[in-house]
C-alpha cells in the first residue's frame, strides 16, 4: 500500500514486500528514489543468525500494525517475542518516527510497551478517541469502503479504499501517516488508495461455480482468521459463509493458538479443519489438536468437522455447498491444492446438479 502511495505520486520507491503486489505485479522493485519500503519480518534471518530479519534494517520510520505472539518455533514465549519488538523500536533514530495501531482493547498492552521507551516521536492510529490518526465513517458504496481521517482533532481528508475490512482501513490509516510525514498531500494519497489492488493470496477469488464462490486467503492466525472472516461478511453479505483452515504454519501447527482459535472460527457459519501440515514433526504435548478445536467451535453454536486431506476436504464440500455459499480457504502454503481440486470438482458437480433440478 505504501510502495503505490509512493510511486502514485511519483517518487520511484524501491520496495520489498511478502507477496505479490498486484499493481507492481512482483513483490519488489528498484524504482531508483529516495525511499526503501521494507514489510519487516521477526522471522529468524539464516540458520548462522538466529535473530529476527527486521533487526537488519534500521528504519528511519516505522509502522508496528499488531504484536501477538506467533513463530512458537523461533521464540520460546511472549515475553521474548515482544522483547524483540522493543529492540526494533530502538533502532528506529531521533529524527525518524514510529506509527503504532492505539486501539489498545483491540490490539492489547504490548504496543504500548513495545513503544515507550522510544527514541523517536510516536503517533498512534485507530478508530477510538485517543489516537493521533483517527478513522471514521465508514461506508461501503460498491466495491468502495470509503472512510474519513482526521489528524490530531482535525480533518485531514477522505478515502476509498477497493476491498473491505476494517483491518484494511487500519493499514491505510498507518500507510496515509507515514505518507503524509514523507510529504505526500492527501489528496495524492486519496487518489493511490482508490486504485489500489492489494497483494495476491489476500481475498483472492478463485472462482464461482453455480453460484458457489471460492476465495483464498492467507491467514493463519486466530487475529488474522477473525479479521479475514469479518471482511468477508462485509464483502459478501447474505452468503452462508464456510471457514476451511489449514493449520500449516510454525505457529498453528502448536498449541499455541488452540484456546483462541474457536472463537475466531465461529464467526463462520461452518467449519471445516485440515489435518496438522507434518503433523509427525510435533510431540503429542506440543501439536495442535483439530478436533479439539472443532470441539470448541461446536460448544459455540456452529457445525465444525475435521477432515484427513485436501482431497476429503473438496470431495465433501463439493457435496456440501449450496447455491449462495462462500467457501473461504485460509492456509499461508497450498494446502496440498485445495482451492484447484475443489474448483475442478464443482465444475464437474454444478451441472449434475442443475440437470436433476429440471427433471
Amino acid at each position: 500500500m505504501l510502495a503505490w502511495i509512493f510511486h502514485a505520486a511519483g517518487k520511484r520507491p524501491n520496495f520489498l514486500v511478502g507477496g505479490i503486489a498486484e499493481n507492481f505485479g512482483k513483490s519488489y522493485g528498484l524504482g531508483g528514489g529516495e525511499e526503501f519500503i521494507l514489510e519487516g519480518d521477526e522471522y529468524e534471518t539464516a540458520f548462522w543468525d538466529r535473530g529476527p530479519k527486521f533487526f537488519h534494517y534500521h528504519p528511519d520510520d516505522l509502522i508496528l500494525t499488531s504484536l501477538e505472539y506467533d513463530h512458537a518455533d523461533i521464540y520460546a514465549d511472549f515475553p521474548s517475542y515482544e522483547l524483540a519488538f522493543k529492540r526494533l523500536v530502538n533502532l528506529v533514530p531521533r529524527r525518524g518516527r514510529v506509527i503504532a495501531w492505539g486501539d489498545v482493547e483491540e490490539s492489547g498492552p504490548a504496543i504500548r510497551r513495545a513503544v515507550e521507551k522510544a527514541f523517536c516521536p510516536v503517533e498512534t492510529y485507530g478508530f477510538r478517541e485517543g489516537n493521533d490518526w483517527l478513522a471514521g465513517d465508514l461506508t461501503i458504496e460498491g466495491e468502495l469502503l470509503r472512510f474519513r481521517v482526521a489528524y490530531k482533532g482535525r480533518e485531514f481528508g477522505e478515502f476509498a479504499l477497493p476491498g473491505a475490512g476494517r483491518h484494511n482501513v487500519l493499514n491505510a490509516l498507518a500507510a496515509v501517516a507515514i505518507a503524509h510525514g514523507r510529504g505526500i498531500p492527501a489528496e495524492s494519497i486519496a487518489r493511490a488508495l482508490e486504485s489500489f489492488r492489494s497483494v495476491r493470496r489476500r481475498m483472492d477469488v478463485k472462482g464461482e461455480f453455480g453460484g458457489i464462490l471460492v476465495v483464498d486467503d492467507f491467514a493463519h492466525h486466530p487475529t488474522a482468521v477473525r479479521a479475514t472472516l469479518e471482511a468477508a461478511r462485509s464483502r459478501w453479505p447474505g452468503r452462508r459463509l464456510w471457514a476451511v483452515v489449514e493449520p500449516r504454519s510454525n505457529s498453528m501447527r502448536r498449541r499455541v493458538f488452540q484456546e483462541a482459535l474457536p472463537k475466531s472460527l465461529a464467526l463462520a457459519d461452518r467449519v471445516v479443519l485440515g489435518g496438522v501440515f507434518r503433523a509427525q514433526q510435533l510431540g503429542d504435548d506440543n501439536r495442535l489438536d483439530p478436533e479439539f478445536v472443532a470441539e470448541g467451535v461446536r460448544k459455540l453454536g456452529k457445525d465444525a468437522r475435521v477432515l484427513p486431506s485436501a482431497n476429503a476436504i473438496a470431495e465433501f464440500l463439493a457435496d456440501e455447498a449450496q447455491h449462495g455459499d462462500l467457501l473461504l480457504i485460509m492456509s499461508n502454503g497450498s494446502f496440498d491444492g485445495l482451492c484447484d481440486k475443489l474448483l475442478k470438482k464443482l465444475g464437474q458437480r454444478v451441472p449434475q446438479r442443475t440437470e436433476a433440478r429440471a427433471q
